[in-house]
């Protein structure tokens, strides 16, 4: 039987709590970027390759739920159980603008163009923001039925993905008429929905069951049943070919987009994953963990 390649990551520490959300940036001249979100109440900016610390964002009073960066990496975004988004410049680490909102914010993102943000979590109301004029009252986007656990942009800033804590389904916005226009079902709640990098598939994580969706077309093209509750899923940027998975029982798989194959089980960490995501390369991904640590994976399967 041929053994599976067995990863050694990179440990980064410093996070005191838990870590519950990753993002990279795309490439930029200087590189790319990751960025996580912690209930210790901070959020970190890393060197994306090598994992070395970059600078920390301090200012929220609450656990971070949520954490991303601008296309350029030069702003994070992060919204907290402080009632609040934050938007921060990533060279200097300075608050530039603090939205409030009436309970806790669970999820934020940038639009394609860098000039608005959307918000989500327990108000049950989907809010966007110009960063142009930032002092303006958001854009309500309808209310969701139920408290937002993750949100997205798709197809050039018109779409709007979101999922909910409470029950199951992807809900797509038309962000002109603010209406949901498709709903994708799931049996359980989303807790991770990603738009791959070229904009074709939407790859979800409910329960124990891992589904790709066409971006375009809103069919399912793929369902994976797991060997356990996870809690994330990312797509291989480049190629497609793989995804990876982790959840409760604390390690991070590598599966086959084909057939569904485990090709890598990779163990390190010491409490459930509730976060993994691919680096814009292909080359490496990192997962968060209960246990405050992020590892990133290099060469984490055969080409």
């Amino acid at each position: 039987m041929e053994k599976k390649r067995v990863a050694v990551p990179i440990l980064c520490h410093g996070h005191s709590r838990p870590v519950v959300d990753l993002f990279y940036s795309p490439v930029t001249p200087d590189g790319f970027f990751l960025v996580s979100a912690s209930k210790d109440s901070y959020s970190m900016l890393r060197n994306g390759e090598t994992g070395d610390w970059i600078g920390t964002f301090e200012g929220h009073k609450g656990a971070v739920w949520s954490v991303c960066l601008d296309t350029n990496a030069l702003r994070a975004a992060s919204g907290s159980a402080d009632f609040s988004a934050k938007v921060w410049d990533a060279l200097t680490g300075d608050v530039l603008h603090s939205f409030e909102h009436k309970h806790i914010v669970r999820a934020c993102a940038f639009s394609e163009d860098t000039h608005l943000l959307l918000t989500g979590g327990v108000e049950k109301v989907l809010r966007v923001y110009d960063l142009n004029c930032p002092d303006a009252l958001p854009r309500e986007v309808d209310k969701s039925p139920g408290s937002v656990r993750t949100v997205s942009w798709m197809h050039s800033d018109q779409t709007i993905l979101s999922s909910c804590t409470d029950m199951g389904g992807v809900r797509l916005w038309d962000v002109r008429s603010g209406e949901i226009v498709k709903t994708l079902e799931t049996e359980s709640s989303v807790t991770s929905a990603e738009v791959s990098q070229d904009g074709r598939y939407i790859t979800t994580a409910d329960g124990s069951t891992v589904k790709i969706w066409d971006a375009n077309h809103f069919g399912l093209v793929r369902r994976y049943n797991m060997p356990c509750t996870v809690e994330s899923a990312s797509l291989e940027p480049i190629y497609g070919n793989k995804f990876i998975a982790g959840g409760e029982d604390m390690w991070v798989r590598v599966f086959d987009f084909q057939s569904g194959d485990e090709i890598a089980c990779n163990k390190g960490h010491h409490g459930p994953v509730h976060c993994v995501r691919f680096s814009p390369k292909g080359e490496s991904y990192a997962s968060g963990s209960e246990d405050g640590t992020i590892r990133i994976w290099h060469r984490p399967f055969d080409p």
